[in-house]
């Protein structure tokens, strides 16, 4: 019995250890090789017209799932602070869930850069605790 419960602590321990390191170099691999998210997606989006974007988005019916904020309903949150644009474009034209696939014949590079330009000025909506009804 003795010789059970030594093997179970120093797995245990073992275990424990093993978790500790890993989450340490998780967070330092995190901190020291992630770029910051709004100067990567800023570096990797093409330059768009937010005007023919928001056109675009209400044409094409990206309203009917994302809203006409892109707050989201039966598709995703898509503003505001959109996702990086290649994981968007990567996700336009080959979606994994519901969503139909909109390749370059659909929607044109320069439409998709287009849209991510309306979808990065759409802004934050206000604090809960600024809204005078919610606040009470």
């Amino acid at each position: 019995m003795r010789l059970i419960a030594t093997i179970t602590l120093s797995l245990g321990s073992a275990l424990l250890l093993a978790a500790v390191t890993l989450e340490a170099q998780r967070g330092q691999g995190a901190a020291t090789n992630a770029p910051a998210p709004a100067a990567a997606a800023a570096q990797a989006a093409p330059a768009g017209n937010a005007d023919n974007g928001k056109k675009i988005y209400s044409s094409y019916g990206c309203y009917q799932c994302h809203g006409y904020a892109a707050q989201g309903g039966a598709g995703a949150r898509l503003a505001p602070r959109p996702i990086a644009f290649a994981t968007f474009s990567r996700y336009v034209r080959r979606p994994t869930g519901q969503m139909p696939p909109y390749t370059a014949k659909v929607v044109s590079d320069q439409e998709l850069a287009d849209i991510y330009a309306f979808l990065t000025t759409i802004p934050a909506p206000p604090a809960a605790n600024t809204i005078p009804i919610l606040a009470r």
